[in-house]
Parts: C-alpha cells; sequence; structure tokens
C-alpha cells in the first residue's frame, strides 16, 4: 500500500514540475479554470461537463506527454540533432491538434450560450 500511494507523490511532483517550469502548462491551467468558471455560470448540462472535462484532460495530458518527451530528447541527444527536432515538433503537433479540439468543444459549448 506505501508503495502505491507514493505513485501519487510522484505524480503530483510531475505535476508540480510542470506548472513550474513550462508556461504552455499554466496557459492551458488558466484555460481550464475559464472553461469550469463558465460552465458554473452557464449551468452545462451534464453531457456538456462530459465534453468539457474530456477536451481539458486530452489537452493536459498532452502537454504533459509532450514535456516528458522534450525531457528525454533532451537528455538522450544534448546537442543539436535534426531528429530529435523532428521528435519534439510532432510531440508539439500533438498538443496543437488536442488544444484545437479543446478550442472546437469549447465553441460549441460556450458560443450559443454567450451570443445566443
Amino acid at each position: 500500500m506505501k508503495k502505491f500511494l507514493k505513485g501519487f507523490t510522484y505524480a503530483f511532483n510531475g505535476l508540480k514540475y510542470a506548472a513550474v517550469t513550462q508556461l504552455n502548462f499554466r496557459v492551458h491551467l488558466v484555460a481550464m479554470l475559464t472553461a469550469i468558471t463558465l460552465g458554473l455560470y452557464f449551468h452545462l448540462s451534464a453531457n456538456e461537463w462530459c465534453w468539457l472535462a474530456f477536451a481539458i484532460a486530452f489537452v493536459l495530458i498532452t502537454e504533459l506527454l509532450n514535456t516528458a518527451i522534450e525531457i528525454l530528447v533532451d537528455l538522450v541527444s544534448p546537442g543539436y540533432n535534426i531528429k530529435a527536432g523532428h521528435i519534439k515538433d510532432v510531440s508539439a503537433a500533438a498538443v496543437l491538434l488536442s488544444a484545437i479540439f479543446a478550442v472546437v468543444v469549447g465553441g460549441i459549448i460556450f458560443i450559443p450560450k454567450l451570443f445566443f
């Protein structure tokens, strides 16, 4: 049981590291808080909350994986390497696509509530 609980400590350390060192992760956290605040204000339905929660989790998870991949690439390839650059670019592209998805979901949910 002690090992199991220690795993949570490692996970929270990872979240803390990302929040402290990664500007984009902090931007995504602000976007998350904004979306949750809007969701509470507009009294979203259960279905809307599910989509919003999925979009938020998707972005944060891809951002965390991107950070992990970048750290690993820097560890194994400290000097310039074109393939290392491609790995980082593809990883960043995954975050970009997840963020675009989140914006689309947010637009579908919030635009009608804001303007109609």
